[in-house]
């Protein structure tokens, strides 16, 4: 199994920065991609940022130049870095890694707890 722990959410400003961690537990045979995902109420859960173990990157529209993504492979963690925040970005975050364990070879997609980012003045 894979367990994932989430840290750093919290209220800011706008304008206001904020960091997320993640860092991936378990039996981990390989980790393909690790990303960050939210949902606001009353709306879906959206990609915000992925990185492959390779370090290729994809982002949501609405946070492009403002978000970035980055990952430690040896620490299995991945990081987002928000700046310039948003009233608009304010949600739970969701730290997702798609992960092989030991013994089982099919990528499966494991979730954090969600932690609660507040952009608000």
């Amino acid at each position: 199994q894979v367990q994932l722990v989430e840290s750093g959410g919290g209220l800011v400003q706008p304008g206001g920065s904020l960091r997320l961690s993640c860092a991936a537990f378990g039996t981990i045979f390989n980790i393909n991609a690790m990303g960050w995902y939210r949902q606001a109420p009353g709306k879906q859960r959206a990609l915000v940022a992925g990185i492959t173990s390779g370090g290729s990157t994809d982002y949501a529209d609405s946070v492009k130049g403002r978000f970035t993504i980055s990952r430690d492979n040896a620490k299995n963690t991945v990081y987002l870095q928000m700046n310039s925040l948003k009233p608009e970005d304010t949600a739970v975050y969701y730290c997702n890694v798609k992960a092989q364990v030991r013994y089982y070879s099919i990528p499966l997609d494991y979730w954090g707890q969600g932690t609660q980012v507040t952009v608000s003045s």
